[in-house]
């Protein structure tokens, strides 16, 4: 499926009343990059996630990935790998669908400039590290662990 067809499917999402996400997972070296919410967040503070975030009105899918890609890190978008899956949420009574993508970024891997005040820390894991993606969630929410592990999938079997 290309890129373009989705906007078909985050169109009638959104038309349904669902929020819509743009999410990345990049991956370097046989890692994935994740980050940690900073303590102040209101949802889900101390825990780990990954790059991603609301599609804009008039936005289109693949604008989303790279602003967010770029928002979040200081890097750049550079080519999509994989389709990951879209998963589907309920936070505090909104239905929320993130469509999340494999892909390489470009910039100075080692330093992401992190968002001041909502990430306080960053790293890239292997799929042996997965279990720390658990750290800080509440009992039972294993939502990101599940979407890294996704990737890392797609990821050995690309």
């Amino acid at each position: 499926m290309k890129l373009s067809d989705f906007q078909q499917i985050v169109s009638s999402a959104q038309a349904e009343g669902v929020v819509c996400l743009a999410s990345v997972l990049p991956a370097y070296e046989g890692k994935i990059f994740v980050q940690k919410r900073s303590s102040t967040r209101k949802l889900f503070p101390n825990c780990w996630d990954i790059i991603g975030g609301h599609i804009e009105a008039g936005e289109t899918l693949e604008a989303a990935l790279t602003r967010e890609t770029q928002e979040e890190t200081g890097w750049r978008l550079h080519k999509l790998l994989d389709f990951i899956g879209a998963y589907d949420s309920v936070i505090e009574g909104r239905r929320y669908r993130e469509f999340v993508f494999l892909a390489t970024v470009e910039g100075w891997l080692d330093r992401p400039q992190l968002e001041e005040g909502k990430v306080s820390e960053a790293r890239w894991i292997t799929d042996a590290e997965l279990d720390i993606l658990l750290e800080n969630r509440p009992a039972g929410d294993r939502y990101i662990y599940n979407i890294v592990s996704d990737g890392f999938e797609a990821l050995i079997s690309s």
